[in-house]
């Protein structure tokens, strides 16, 4: 399964809709089968513009003052044998894994965890999870609304690539996000990407 994920669209601001800012948001929701915004929609009609390309599940943000029932607070998904948590806030992202599960998903174990909130897009694989923030596509690191990040998970068995994406560029201001990607096969790291270039991960021989 394809996965997109999206965070912090924070709309209606400067703009009303993802659209207005270019085609390369929508074209990328296009290829997913599922959508995962984690939070800071602030107004629903955002997620009826995202369900326009595939259903859509959402971590209610600090900014989220309206009910819909495509939205909790925590959100969990069993996807191809691999456990998913969601929450809008993981601050700070640097901490231990468990202390990330412990008070963010109440301990409940997870192969990936997915937050938000920073606008700071974020993908690594730590004590044997992936923890990944898609930053946001239309205020990335904070900055003006500009062009930002989206990531994308591909799950089958046994398999997992994720990646930031760099959705484009808007005249004249820089998108800050950084494109990173990483694969694991049997719950074990063999390549990681930057800047579009992957590089295999050799293992090591256990009898050195």
């Amino acid at each position: 399964m394809r996965i997109g994920l999206i965070s912090d669209t924070h709309l209606p601001s400067l703009v009303r809709s993802l659209d207005e800012l270019g085609p390369e948001i929508g074209e990328f929701l296009a290829t997913v089968d599922l959508i995962l915004h984690g939070g800071d929609v602030t107004a629903p009609s955002v997620l009826d513009w995202c369900e326009q390309f595939a259903p859509v599940v959402v971590a209610r943000g600090n900014n989220d003052a309206f009910h819909d029932p495509r939205m909790e607070h925590v959100q969990f998904l069993d996807i191809e044998g691999w456990r998913l948590g969601m929450v809008h806030d993981l601050r700070p992202e640097s901490r231990p894994v468990d202390t990330l599960i412990a008070d963010c998903l109440a301990g409940e174990r997870v192969d990936i965890l997915i937050g938000g909130d920073t606008h700071v897009d974020r993908l690594e694989f730590r004590d044997g999870v992936v923890v990944v923030n898609s930053g946001s596509p239309i205020l990335p690191h904070h900055k003006s609304t500009r062009l930002g990040t989206v990531a994308v998970l591909e799950l089958a068995r046994g398999h997992v690539h994720a990646e930031i994406v760099v959705v484009g560029h808007t005249e004249g201001l820089r998108n800050p996000g950084t494109h990173r990607g990483l694969r694991i096969e049997d719950r074990i790291l063999v390549a990681t990407a930057a800047e579009g270039v992957w590089t295999l991960i050799e293992e090591v021989d256990a009898d050195l």
